[in-house]
């Protein structure tokens, strides 16, 4: 059985951050709250097409992170950036950056296309995926004019 290690305070909560920021959703609700702090959950709803309760839900990973702070105005209950934790992410993000060098042929990055695609699967288009299971148009209509 592998031995658990044992990490410093702030690697702990960089690593606590970086995993409540794990979910599309969750960094959508803090972009919301970076625009406009002090939200209920209802106007998270309005602006993100989910359940109240997948909603909830997620509010409660950012707050277990300390990046929601929870405010209680009567039976509402508003939520806001953790600005602390957020400022603890952007020092880390910062100063590794600062410690890598990016080769100039090596900024191009997976998400940069040349040519602009469009139709059906056009976001897997641009990354050259391929499905061996599925025919290509030509081989479609070869297979129809056959059956014909």
């Amino acid at each position: 059985m592998a031995k658990p290690l044992k990490f410093d305070e702030e690697t702990e909560a960089i690593a606590d951050i970086c995993k409540a920021l794990g979910h599309p959703t969750r960094v959508q609700i803090m972009t919301l709250l970076w625009k406009r702090d002090q939200r209920t959950c209802g106007e998270i709803v309005e602006l993100i097409p989910l359940a109240q309760s997948t909603i909830s839900k997620h509010l409660l990973e950012l707050k277990k992170a300390n990046l929601v702070h929870i405010q209680y105005e009567g039976k509402k209950t508003i939520y806001s950036a953790g600005v602390d934790n957020i400022n603890a992410l952007k020092k880390y993000c910062s100063s590794y950056l600062s410690t890598i060098e990016i080769s100039e042929e090596n900024k191009e990055t997976v998400l940069t296309t040349k040519h602009k695609v469009r139709g059906k699967n056009s976001h897997l288009k641009q990354y050259n995926y391929q499905f061996s299971h599925k025919k290509s148009k030509e081989e479609t209509k070869e297979i129809a004019g056959k059956l014909e």
